[in-house]
């Protein structure tokens, strides 16, 4: 059984999500790069995503929008600075609803491990340690591990990359 969710704070600007998953990384990097992949696991499963754009690619812009049931959207977007498949990510990110005091870049590092597992940390740097201690106040630990019990069934039978 992979091992569970951790939050940490590597540096007094930085939060870092760390998250085990019992696939292999070419897979699981995919699964984080194809905007048809990410509408069936990014967000809580009964939120629909209207918008999934990315132009993924260095340079390229993301844009995604979350809808709850009852009609409330929740939209972000950002530049990818580096892409390395299948092992980094790198990408600034700014919410619609700014709770973040401005842009944050978001690194995604996946790394597999000899189990055959892929342990993947989500590193985000913001623009304050008081825009961090913010996000580190606030349920993004409890939301991120609803997606990723979500991509956890998509990795059970999405075909290897």
């Amino acid at each position: 059984m992979p091992a569970p969710l951790t939050v940490s704070t590597p540096s007094e600007r930085e939060l870092a999500i760390t998250r085990q998953f019992d696939a292999p990384r070419d897979l699981v990097f995919l699964c984080y790069s194809r905007p048809e992949l990410i509408r069936r696991w990014l967000g809580p499963p009964d939120w629909t995503m209207p918008t999934c754009e990315m132009d993924f690619r260095v340079g390229g812009k993301w844009r995604f929008v979350l809808r709850s049931p009852d009609g409330f959207e929740m939209g972000s977007g950002g530049v990818y600075r580096e892409i390395v498949s299948p092992e980094r990510i790198v990408n600034t990110e700014t919410y619609d609803m700014d709770w973040t005091g401005g842009e944050a870049i978001a690194t995604v590092s996946l790394v597999e491990n000899a189990d055959g597992t892929t342990t993947a940390t989500t590193t985000v740097l913001y623009s304050s340690r008081e825009a961090r201690d913010g996000a580190a106040a606030s349920p993004i630990a409890e939301g991120m591990e609803v997606s990723f019990k979500r991509l956890d069934e998509l990795l059970e039978t999405q075909p290897a990359a």
